[in-house]
């Protein structure tokens, strides 16, 4: 009561907040004798990631990652993006576990796909006809398909990727004629490899050329075999001995040197050994026994895109593999739509198409690029989600890799075991500084990694060059020799870094540093 209260008689007892402020006082001296244990946290890492949210992930300040990223010679920002390497690291030396999140698999998850359907059907090959400008590419295929392709471009100059079928004793093939070496690397730039065979074509009376060598680097590159056409053994000055001597210097060795490669003398003009070539075609097809499935989901890939004033845009595809049916739902690249219509390679209308056969889809919302693959989802939901996914792994993609700034000893100190192989693109102002260069990076001893030339010429870098090295993820190289404007601005544009050099053992040191 008040009264009770109010006397004198009782004791006070403690209040409640001093007994609060003594259980605190408890619980800090407590604390202060025992420390806390760290948590040990699973790190999500995506293909890149942000400082900061790289910190709110392990639950660390932003302060001490970008600290720790110092000591490794990395100077980053709160919203600096680094790539999965480092952020690796990072988690490691924080004491945490690392798990790589892997945005090609979400992308895999979303694309239909029967588990159940195997490759058990024979499929036709799919051919890439190249070679040096003007040696009769284009005549070679217009010969065999009977029409006439060439007068209707400019120039009689290929301008743009086309893909015709034919009939060759009962077996289809799939010929793919490309403006050169440098659209065929550009596809491989976006990871299409759909070329089955390359037939590398030679002019009899013009030999191998610089555009040859660069055809057979990308071809090598791809691993993909050869078929070697040597064009134009009609004319007078044809020399076809010459050309296959010249071959052994490109490590091309012919059957009838005691080699592998097939070889075929044909003309363009005549039609002399067409059906020769197109049974080595069909020999190498049954060696390399390509398999598909005629009834799964549809895997294609974009080889031409553009946009028809009539009819919307228009998708120029392979198919790989599985069906395509009109009124599936594809996505190919960052675009997607319900398929309108589909066309063969005459323009005629078809309602399925299967693996090797070269079609036009109609449907998409717009054009996409070529080398970007074609799938079918299930619903639009799915369609659209893809979509976002692969803006993002292209947005990735361009994003540079800060790894190269960190200490190799520091951060692959425990991958010692490992050799890797680093690729290497060479290109100089002679042949002998060229050779000489090419003989002292082979002969480079590295523990950590295999060091290989894939390509190597003489005269300016070039936008087929910076094409190589992307599509190879090679180092780029120039001795004493300049770059071209287009390729400056293509290396510019895709992250592409080109070392020059102006002295060979500087040069020689920093592939070493590799």
């Amino acid at each position: 009561t008040i009264v009770t209260a109010l006397s004198d008689n009782e004791e006070r007892t403690r209040s409640l907040a001093a007994y609060k402020r003594a259980k605190q006082k408890n619980k800090k001296t407590s604390l202060e004798a025992e420390p806390q244990k760290k948590l040990i946290r699973e790190v999500n890492i995506p293909e890149h990631i942000t400082v900061k949210e790289l910190a709110n992930r392990m639950t660390e300040k932003s302060g001490d990652v970008i600290k720790s990223l110092m000591k490794m010679g990395m100077m980053a920002t709160i919203n600096e993006s680094l790539d999965a390497d480092t952020a690796e690291l990072i988690v490691t030396e924080f004491g945490h576990k690392f798990i790589r999140e892997n945005i090609e698999d979400i992308e895999k998850d979303l694309i239909s796909k029967d588990l159940q359907a195997v490759k058990d059907q024979s499929r036709s090959p799919i051919v890439t006809i190249m070679g040096h400008v003007d040696h009769g590419k284009t005549s070679l295929l217009d010969k065999i398909r009977n029409t006439n392709v060439v007068s209707g471009e400019s120039g009689g100059i290929t301008q743009h990727i086309g893909a015709y079928e034919i009939l060759h004793k009962k077996k289809n093939i799939t010929f793919i004629d490309t403006p050169g070496h440098a659209a065929f690397t550009d596809m491989r730039a976006r990871g299409a490899n759909i070329t089955d065979i390359v037939v590398l074509i030679v002019a009899a009376d013009d030999g191998v050329m610089p555009q040859t060598k660069e055809a057979i680097s990308h071809a090598k590159s791809a691993g993909v075999p050869i078929i070697v056409a040597i064009n134009k053994c009609d004319k007078p000055e044809a020399n076809t001995k010459k050309v296959k001597e010249q071959l052994l210097g490109e490590e091309l060795i012919v059957e009838e040197l005691s080699g592998d490669i097939q070889c075929v003398e044909v003309s363009a003009q005549t039609g002399v050994n067409l059906d020769q070539l197109l049974d080595s075609i069909v020999v190498q097809s049954e060696l390399l026994e390509l398999k598909a499935n005629y009834k799964t989901f549809v895997e294609a890939t974009v080889i031409e895109a553009n946009i028809d004033k009539g009819r919307g845009p228009i998708c120029n595809a392979i198919i790989t593999n599985g069906k395509l049916s009109i009124g599936n739902i594809a996505v190919a690249g960052t675009e997607y739509g319900k398929v309108r219509a589909i066309l063969n390679d005459k323009g005629q209308n078809i309602n399925e198409a299967f693996a090797s056969m070269p079609v036009q889809v109609l449907g998409l919302n717009s054009a996409p690029e070529a080398g970007d693959s074609l799938v079918t989802v299930e619903s639009d939901e799915k369609a659209k989600e893809l979509c976002e996914l692969r803006s993002q792994i292209r947005k990735n993609k361009l994003t540079p890799k800060k790894i190269k700034n960190i200490d190799n000893e520091q951060a692959f100190g425990s991958l010692n075991n490992l050799k890797e192989i680093v690729e290497v693109v060479v290109k100089s102002d002679t042949r002998g500084s060229t050779e000489a260069i090419v003989s002292q990076i082979e002969d480079i001893q590295s523990e950590k990694v295999g060091i290989k030339v894939i390509h190597s010429g003489v005269g300016f870098i070039n936008e087929s060059d910076v094409a190589l090295a992307m599509a190879s993820n090679a180092i780029l190289i120039s001795f004493n020799t300049s770059v071209t404007k287009e390729a400056k601005h293509k290396a510019k544009v895709n992250k592409q870094e080109i070392s020059s050099f102006s002295i060979i053992y500087e040069l020689i040191e920093y592939v070493s540093d590799f």
